[in-house]
């Protein structure tokens, strides 16, 4: 993929049109993308600069640019549903993901949130991702490489469970999507170098609270924390500003925990637990 800011052959280009409707190719030497009015070339394509506006043979008008990696991840093909965006940039920025991190991933999905993490540990660091189904992990890799232009070599890509995998304090990441993920945090613990950070996204509260209780009575995580991503978008004309009828409201919760030094206790949070959070004792 080219970063220079201008087009090149091989390079994804994003059109759209004066409605907003979006278009999306990867510019190919010889080939012709038709509408409903005319035609582009796609040779006339290479060379431009981002944001340039082109027009068909007929002259319907598009603003070029190559699509960012939100636009890419919403229409990619999907084996899975997606990690969204505002899911994958707050599991980014809240489980610290940096340049030369080793971050082991479970759950792979269509590959949406590999983009990502792979973007944020850089050439330097190194991703270990892991997919129980063959269909999916063989989705994620044409993704991937599609978004990068080719396998990144510093991603590997195994089929399997990760709970018959062996690993000993080898990562400073690991980063769970699956519908257990308490039945992981004792490999979590002893992948996971002191200080580590564990994050997992759940959909439902019930895998939420079953998670927090996995990571509290293991002994090894601090008390872990949880949130949940809303993003409400706005239009905007003149004066007259109000939000978007349709938002993106819950799509699954975070929850995260750092792992405590071999052989340190945990300190005990001091809380007073609402009536009825633990259940009813019968006397």
């Amino acid at each position: 993929m080219s970063n220079l800011g201008y087009f090149a052959a091989g390079d994804r280009i994003q059109l759209t049109d004066p409605k907003g409707k979006l278009y999306s190719f990867t510019i190919t030497p010889g080939k012709e993308w038709h509408t409903h009015k005319g035609w582009i070339v796609h040779d006339e394509l290479i060379g431009l600069p981002e944001g340039s506006v082109v027009a068909t043979t007929a002259g319907l008008k598009f603003t070029a640019f190559k699509p960012l990696l939100a636009d890419y991840v919403l229409t990619m093909p999907r084996g899975a549903t997606i990690v969204y965006p505002k899911d994958a940039a707050m599991i980014v920025g809240l489980a610290d993901i940096y340049p030369g991190a080793r971050v082991l991933e479970a759950g792979v999905g269509s590959g949406a949130l590999t983009i990502s993490l792979l973007r944020a540990v850089g050439p330097t660091g190194k991703v270990n991702s892991i997919e129980r189904r063959a269909d999916f992990a063989e989705n994620a890799h044409s993704n991937v490489s599609n978004y990068f232009g080719e396998k990144p070599t510093n991603w590997s890509l195994s089929v399997g469970d990760l709970q018959d995998q062996n690993f000993e304090s080898e990562y400073d990441r690991v980063v769970l999507d699956m519908l257990a993920p308490w039945e992981c945090v004792d490999l979590a613990a002893r992948a996971l170098r002191p200080g580590g950070v564990f994050l997992a996204y759940v959909a439902t509260t019930t895998q939420l609270s079953v998670t927090a209780e996995a990571l509290k009575d293991d002994g090894r995580f601090t008390e872990p924390e949880s949130s949940e991503t809303i993003v409400r978008g706005w239009h905007h004309e003149g004066l007259a500003v109000r939000p978007q009828q349709r938002m993106i409201g819950h799509t699954g919760f975070l929850i995260q925990s750092r792992r405590m030094a071999p052989g340190v206790e945990v300190l005990a949070r001091r809380r007073r637990p609402a009536k009825g959070s633990y259940g009813v004792t019968e006397e």
